[in-house]
């Protein structure tokens, strides 16, 4: 997995607020612009669990596309993350997807109540019995992710490659502190979701009310915060001197942080994509001041 896109494309909005039509002209727009890396989960979206990845293996079936794409997809979130839940979550995700593997299998919310050897355990299976190819985490403990590793290590069994934490110019604090070490240590490479930071990153909350919007506490947080709007001046300077859209410098400077390889961003339709794909790389001035305005 050393050739994925620098945007992963995800798919929490398929199903939801993307139908499938919609869903279909993202995803062939992606691809067409270069994009292979889809990341979805077996919840995605609630209360219409696994529509996501039905929609997705519809679309690999009907563009017979698979094995160009590399496809994650998580288990964990509802059932938890015993040795029973990944190893029937793992085959109902492989029947929506309509695929014989999948490319990254993330441990998708770790709350301790399975002991770290027996999920750890599960996942190596899934990967010895050839429906996985290689496993991740999510929202895993920094202590949880750490003691995961070394029993993988220790016991040669398939061991979390990738993180996918929550990390944005207005979410530093628990990944740098937190995780930031972990991943140079042990060389993970990272996707971070809610790149975004649930849209109020593409600026277009800017000045108003986050009332009726899909993610309407996490927007109205970020309103309140003094950094907001710090930060959407910063990205307003960058990308009016670039010519780019706020959301792309955003994206751009989780991708000059180390280990950071393909931050993870949805798109609704294609005018939304065609606003966050790479297309540039921000320099060491500009990444600088987005610093500045986000601590």
């Amino acid at each position: 997995m050393d050739d994925v896109y620098g945007l992963c494309l995800g798919g929490n909005v398929f199903g939801w607020t993307a139908d499938r039509e919609d869903s279909f002209a993202v995803l062939d727009a992606y691809v067409a612009a270069g994009g292979n890396f889809i990341d979805t989960a077996d919840t995605y979206m609630r209360p219409h669990q696994g529509i996501s990845e039905t929609i997705i293996g519809e679309w690999m079936a009907a563009r017979g596309n698979r094995d160009q794409l590399i496809i994650a997809t998580k288990v964990g979130s509802d059932g938890g993350l015993s040795a029973e839940n990944i190893l029937t979550r793992v085959d109902a995700s492989l029947a929506r997807l309509q695929t014989d593997r999948i490319d990254l299998y993330y441990a998708h919310k770790d709350v301790g109540d399975v002991p770290v050897e027996e999920t750890v355990r599960a996942f190596d299976r899934t990967v010895r019995d050839g429906k996985v190819l290689h496993v991740a985490a999510s929202n895993v403990p920094p202590d949880r992710l750490v003691e995961s590793l070394e029993l993988a290590k220790r016991e040669g069994m398939a061991a979390y490659e990738w993180l996918q934490p929550h990390y944005n110019l207005l979410e530093r604090e628990g990944y740098e502190r937190d995780y930031a070490p972990i991943v140079a240590r042990y060389g993970l490479k990272v996707a971070p979701y809610y790149a975004l930071a649930a849209g109020f990153l593409t600026g277009k909350y800017r000045n108003q009310s986050a009332a009726g919007v899909p993610r309407e506490g996490m927007v109205s947080k970020y309103l309140d915060d003094p950094r907001g709007e710090r930060v959407l001046d910063a990205l307003d300077e960058i990308a009016l001197t670039r010519g780019v859209s706020v959301a792309a410098v955003a994206i751009d400077w989780l991708r000059a942080k180390p280990g950071i390889v393909s931050p993870i961003a949805s798109a609704r339709n294609t005018e939304q994509l065609a606003a966050i794909l790479p297309t540039f790389t921000l320099d060491a001035s500009e990444i600088a001041k987005l610093d500045e305005a986000s601590a």
